[in-house]
């Protein structure tokens, strides 16, 4: 008889995007989709746009003020949503 290895579902699903170099493309869009979560509400209000460039999340916001108080915020968030997809997909967020 053969012994057969037990894998979950989701460990067969990342082991097939991992094969076919999907992993991250998934990962950079989970981060975009968390950056409402992960931020808040208040500032949610006041993004324009959400991109990844290079590893760099670019985000867009339509207050200066905002803006400059989020760069001084900038480690904190980038830690925040690299542990809300559980792998460090952002090294970097630059606020335009």
């Amino acid at each position: 008889m053969f012994k057969r290895e037990v894998k979950s579902i989701k460990e067969l699903v990342m082991q097939n995007l991992r094969t076919n170099g999907l992993e991250t493309p998934l990962m950079q869009k989970r981060i975009v989709d968390a950056w409402p979560e992960v931020a808040g509400d208040f500032i949610a209000r006041y993004t324009l746009n959400v991109y990844i460039e290079n590893q760099t999340l670019v985000v867009r916001l339509s207050s200066a003020a905002l803006r400059q108080e989020l760069y001084m915020q900038r480690d904190y968030y980038v830690a925040r949503l690299n542990n809300h997809v559980g792998a460090q997909v952002i090294v970097r967020i630059r606020f335009a």
